[in-house]
């Protein structure tokens, strides 16, 4: 061998260090594919029920996670935060929620009645809250012409059916 074949043919041997972070690298990397599937699962787990609640009254109504996070200085406890589209006349059936829930209106009029109060209509730049428990009986789109849009923002216990449909 030619002193230009051998240099071609040998590598480079890593360093300690560098085997180390690759390693490193990898574990991590790993451990991400793992958990990553079953957290993406176990929001879209909990969101289902809210999203088969949009899909029955139209089919432009939908509900799209934004993120989900634990909270750690409340041990047990998550916020996920999700955008419901309802299309003209689109509406959610009456429901109830885990944990707290408040929704700011970022398009159009939402129609909203908690159970033993009145139906509200909110507008863009306003919210409502909904106390832990409460009865959901309207969550409608105030127009039959133009979309609506919310923002939501649960507060509920770690692995918690964000929504549970009432009969």
């Amino acid at each position: 061998m030619t002193a230009m074949n051998l240099a071609a043919t040998q590598r480079p041997v890593p360093s300690r260090s560098m085997a180390i972070a690759v390693v490193g690298g990898l574990a991590c990397a790993l451990a991400i594919g793992k958990a990553l599937p079953v957290t993406m699962d176990a929001i879209s787990g909990a969101l289902s029920p809210l999203c088969a609640t949009a899909a029955e009254s139209s089919p432009l109504d939908k509900v799209e996670p934004i993120g989900s996070y634990a909270l750690p200085n409340v041990p047990g406890k998550r916020v996920t935060i999700v955008r419901v589209f309802y299309g003209p006349g689109g509406f959610s059936r009456p429901h109830r929620h885990a944990g707290s829930v408040t929704a700011y209106i970022t398009k159009g009029e939402i129609r909203s009645q908690l159970g033993g109060g009145p139906v509200e209509t909110f507008g863009v730049g306003q919210s409502f809250f909904e106390p832990p428990g409460s009865t959901h009986l309207v969550s409608a789109n105030a127009s039959t012409t133009e979309p609506a849009e919310l923002i939501a923002v649960f507060v509920a216990d770690e692995g918690a059916q964000l929504t549970t449909l009432l009969e």
